[in-house]
């Protein structure tokens, strides 16, 4: 039977089951194939695999020294795997240089801050979208950059900075700097974004903010972050990594991880 002798139920089954065929067989946006990462004798990640679908908002959670750190900079690029591949967009990215991963679609955040604090909360957007464009002309007129400036508010107000936009990034709240840091990540128009523990050291106030701007990135892009807050992931994300010792421990949706014996065993402290 023909598209055209179909009847308009028939054709949105068709296009629904060719809809599922396709999720099914998509690419993973970064998958980990048996990644291990050892320092000397001590094996801080130990054959992980896992992968990532595209425009999923995953949380990599464990218990102190589960590995959390370690993962998060193989996959960030901080750290070659010491064996296994780390894959994005089915490409190999074990070897790729960690300043490469911005061009070629990865941005991150990272737990320490890392901001220009003498510069403005806009010069600092504006610096990362000039250096999406060229590494040898920094310092070039502000006056040539106009669409980049234009560009660096729109950030700002991405992340609920742009009144701040003037003020030296030093003088931010420390909530407004992890936001900057988050607006110069978006500066490379990332596919996927990682974050590491992106609510560290934040009020409950500024918690909620961070909150509700990571569920508003995660759904245009693909979103990992590592954190501790058992009850915050819990809440936001739709999928959640479990690493124990180095080890993946278990995965699922969070009420799957809620109700994992084992988990709760280790994570929890229950028996």
């Amino acid at each position: 039977m023909n598209g055209a002798q179909m009847t308009p139920t028939e054709r949105a089954n068709t296009a629904l089951s060719k809809s599922t065929s396709t999720a099914d067989t998509e690419t993973p946006i970064l998958e980990v194939r048996n990644a291990s990462r050892h320092f000397g004798k001590f094996r801080a990640l130990s054959n992980v695999s896992v992968s990532f679908k595209s425009h999923e908002l995953t949380a990599i959670i464990g218990p102190n020294g589960a590995g959390k750190s370690t993962f998060f900079n193989v996959i960030s690029g901080g750290l070659a795997p010491t064996s296994g591949q780390v894959l994005f967009e089915g490409r190999d990215i074990s070897d790729i240089a960690a300043h490469e991963f911005a061009r070629i679609g990865i941005a991150k955040s990272f737990q320490i801050t890392n901001v220009f604090k003498e510069l403005s909360a806009h010069e600092n957007v504006r610096v990362a979208l000039q250096m999406q464009i060229t590494k040898f002309e920094l310092w070039r007129s502000r006056a040539s950059y106009k669409s980049l400036i234009e560009e660096a508010d729109v950030l700002l107000d991405r992340v609920g900075l742009l009144n701040e936009r003037s003020k030296c990034a030093a003088d931010l709240a420390h909530g407004q700097q992890r936001s900057l840091e988050v607006a110069m990540a978006l500066a490379c128009h990332p596919k996927l974004l990682l974050m590491d523990e992106p609510t560290a050291g934040m009020s409950p106030e500024e918690t909620k903010v961070m909150m509700d701007l990571i569920k508003e990135l995660a759904q245009e892009r693909t979103v990992i972050l590592v954190e501790h807050k058992m009850k915050m992931v819990m809440g936001l994300c739709n999928r959640l990594i479990v690493l124990h010792h180095g080890e993946l421990l278990a995965e699922g949706t969070p009420e799957q991880i809620r109700n994992n014996a084992e988990v709760k065993r280790v994570y929890l402290g229950q028996h």
